[in-house]
């Protein structure tokens, strides 16, 4: 595993950081640890769900064709 160091972090960031981890029954790090597991980890996966929802959509109702040209005629007749 790798190790991380964050230098200048602002205090009241860090004292938002320690009000919290201590909240989750934490240490700071492990709650610095979560925090980014939960933001970086999960967007993967959100990812995937979001690509599955647009290939069910698809399967669905068909797919849509480009709307630009659309807007662009609508935008320009206004």
């Amino acid at each position: 595993m790798a190790t991380l160091t964050i230098r200048k972090l602002d205090d009241g960031v860090y004292e938002r950081l320690r009000i919290q981890a201590r909240q989750n029954h934490r240490s700071i790090e492990a709650e610095a640890r979560h925090l980014l597991g939960e933001q970086l980890g999960d967007r993967d996966v959100v990812l995937d769900e979001l690509d599955a929802l647009r290939r069910r959509m698809a399967e669905k109702y068909g797919s849509f064709s480009d709307s630009v040209a659309l807007i662009r005629q609508v935008r320009d007749a206004g």
